[in-house]
């Protein structure tokens, strides 16, 4: 695929690279707020939400196998939390608000104290109010080092990102509450990010191999990626090694939260510019530019090795296994006829004065009792059943999860899979971690006005 520059850079977004890999990071993670060059240089810096006052807050590079002990510091006008997303946690530290834990009010803290079983891309960020405080900044990148990890020349972690600003003002609009974005596709920003920054650049040398480690982390935002100027596989989804890497021969999609760890080696040649990009209605959009200065070898590597594996529980006969469905139901041109709240069943006019919109299986809102009550180390199946003409991004807590493919083998392990309008996909877990589960849409805005429920492992 042949891009020219001015196609790539048409709208928003290039690379900020973190700071060389660290191995220790602040016990204090302080959402607080603070400012930020969000918009283009000529802009006024934009007010954030961030840990530690910036977007991404700092990342948290670990082993695996070792311990996080963070003290969150709440200094921020409302009650927050933290989720860490995709880590197979204690179920006490996994952040949700009215279910694992108090939201922890302004002045106030928590700490977290918990275990990183699995190698792999992980982040973290808040989960009160998230249709509000992620779109504000408050989450950071979680990253969990293999003992032996591919080599490359530089491991890269790409967090993309897109902001509703005022294009006057370069500030956050605080429409939070749209009617239109919550029964519609969701909050969608006009302006794309990579690591909180607009477009800067990247040096490389032709030839080199990289590791990028692209986490999404808008709200509603599907990303559709695809590379120029750079070869590579995809090595591990939403943290999990792939048996079998996966050539990136076309785009491929990157739904709110998931992650993707790619391995590229770098095509362009001297003084040209190779790019990682979205490919969206109206062309394609640039995420990050790669300058290339300078050769790193004659040729580019052969081939590329598995990432070791991560100790999950085996999923292997699903013969006579329970099978669940949740039906994702609501949303503009779908609408809800009614819905329950608690025991109340309330017209879809009355949920939609309240700002609910969706429901999962007839609640629009996280229901008293599970969806799914599983004994530790039972096996099950889940089939979302999407009846909506919007997709969504269904996450579980606590667990990962293999995709049922179509012809009934099991795909890779994921933690959030997307459901396209009106499909149906599968998934299937070892419900191996005790505790009370969040189950929801990650497209944040459908999660506040509907789409939230839970399982519980005993």
């Amino acid at each position: 695929m042949n891009l020219s520059r001015r196609s790539l850079l048409k709208s928003a977004a290039a690379l900020a690279v973190f700071p060389t890999l660290a191995r220790s990071a602040p016990l204090t993670l302080t959402a607080r707020e603070g400012a930020q060059l969000i918009a283009p240089p000529g802009f006024p810096e934009t007010a954030i939400w961030g840990f530690g006052g910036q977007v991404p807050g700092s990342p948290i590079h670990l082993q695996q196998g070792e311990r996080v002990q963070r003290r969150l510091v709440n200094e921020l006008p409302q009650a927050t939390s933290v989720h860490w997303h995709g880590i197979r946690i204690d179920n006490a530290m996994d952040g949700v608000p009215g279910l694992t834990q108090d939201a922890v009010p302004s002045g106030a803290t928590f700490d977290y104290d918990f275990i990183v079983p699995d190698a792999g891309t992980y982040w973290y960020h808040a989960h009160n109010k998230s249709v509000e405080q992620v779109a504000r900044g408050l989450y950071g990148p979680l990253i969990v080092h293999e003992s032996e990890a591919p080599d490359v020349e530089q491991d890269l972690v790409l967090m993309l990102d897109d902001w509703r600003l005022d294009p006057e003002t370069a500030q956050i609009t605080r429409d939070f509450d749209n009617g239109h974005d919550l029964s519609h596709a969701g909050r969608l920003g006009n302006l794309i990010t990579v690591n909180g920054a607009f477009d800067p650049s990247f040096p490389v040398q032709q030839n080199q191999r990289l590791r990028l480690r692209l986490i999404n982390a808008a709200n509603a935002r599907v990303f559709t990626v695809g590379l120029d100027g750079m070869a590579g596989w995809i090595v591990a989804l939403d943290g999990m090694p792939l048996a079998e890497p996966i050539p990136i021969e076309d785009t491929f999609p990157l739904a709110p939260a998931q992650r993707a760890d790619l391995l590229v080696d770098v095509l362009a040649a001297n003084a040209e510019t190779a790019s990682l990009f979205s490919q969206e209605r109206d062309g394609a959009f640039g995420l990050a530019r790669f300058s290339v200065a300078g050769q790193a070898a004659s040729t580019p590597r052969s081939g590329v090795r598995p990432l070791p594996p991560n100790p999950l529980s085996e999923l292997t006969d699903l013969n006579n296994v329970p099978r669940h469905e949740m039906r994702l139901q609501g949303g503009a041109m779908r609408w809800l006829g009614s819905a329950r709240i608690g025991e109340t069943e309330l017209s879809g006019r009355e949920l939609a004065q309240l700002g609910r919109f969706w429901a999962l299986n007839g609640y629009a809102e996280r229901p008293d009792d599970p969806f799914l009550d599983a004994p530790l180390g039972s096996v099950h199946r889940i089939a979302f059943v999407n009846e909506t003409a919007f997709p969504h991004a269904m996450h579980l807590h606590g667990h990962h999860f293999r995709l049922i493919l179509p012809d009934g083998s099991l795909g890779p392990w994921r933690d959030t899979v997307l459901v396209e309008r009106g499909e149906t996909r599968e998934i299937a877990l070892v419900t191996d971690n005790p505790g009370n589960w969040l189950l929801h849409c990650h497209m944040l805005g459908h999660a506040a006005s509907g789409m939230m429920s839970w399982y519980r492992v005993t």
